[in-house]
């Protein structure tokens, strides 16, 4: 099965000024590039919306993804409104509360997304989680936020998920191999603690400095991720184009 993440869109508003970086352009031409690797799924793993979930953007981005006749599926991020994203997606039967997360049954085992766009990890969904871990078949996990400290100060101190030693301890504690996926840090980077791997998803907006504590561009070519999965083995990429200004 192959599956390629792509993360943290930040679609603005028609004629909205996103930084100088033409956010729509980098979308468009990510998912130009796709079509060839021929996929079997698209994650969008958060973060469609620029600061705030916004009906005109979500719409924008599930027409391409309807042009591009793959399936796929998406999680909020923290700069979305995730029951509004489910009602524009039509994924408003897996909403439980104000949350999206839920699994997927594929041959290769289980796909479990998760929803990180509060900031936190509810309580709630932990239960769940914990439940779901509880299956034998081989499991890859996506979320917005990465769970395990990265090393990239400036994400690490400022805009981490609140409760990730939580989540960090359920997830290393089911005792068998585990992959995350992730988004949110705007770096490729893969973190490792005892069976769980993390694997950090660079952005389509730009990539940050991840050796600085202080805010800094570390470059604007935009990137996705190729996950080739089969069962227990397991092997991933990261594509990058040339991102596109204003």
């Amino acid at each position: 099965m192959r599956i390629v993440q792509i993360t943290d869109l930040h679609i603005g508003q028609e004629g909205e000024d996103t930084y100088g970086r033409d956010v729509r352009a980098n979308f468009l031409r990510v998912v130009g590039a796709v079509p060839p690797y021929a996929p079997d799924l698209l994650v969008l793993s958060g973060d469609l919306c620029f600061r705030d979930g916004d009906e005109g953007a979500y719409r924008w981005v599930a027409g391409h993804l309807e042009k591009l006749g793959i399936p796929f599926e998406i999680i909020g991020g923290n700069h979305d409104d995730v029951p509004l994203m489910a009602r524009v997606f039509g994924r408003e039967r897996e909403l439980r509360g104000q949350e999206l997360y839920f699994t997927r049954e594929m041959s290769e085992g289980r796909l479990l997304f998760l929803d990180s766009a509060s900031g936190r990890v509810s309580e709630g969904q932990l239960e769940w989680l914990r439940k779901e871990l509880t299956h034998p078949e081989p499991s890859l996990l996506f979320i917005h936020h990465p769970v395990l400290f990265a090393d990239v100060p400036h994400m690490d101190n400022n805009y981490a998920l609140e409760n990730r030693t939580a989540v960090a301890e359920m997830l290393k504690g089911a005792g068998r191999p585990l992959h995350l996926f992730c988004g949110h840090y705007h770096v490729d980077k893969v973190v490792a603690e005892g069976l769980l791997v993390q694997h950090i998803t660079p952005s389509c907006f730009f990539q940050i400095d991840q050796f600085r504590e202080e805010f800094q561009v570390d470059h604007d070519r935009v990137g996705f991720r190729i996950i080739d999965w089969e069962g227990e083995r397991l092997r991933t990429t990261v594509r990058y184009l040339d991102g596109e200004k204003l």
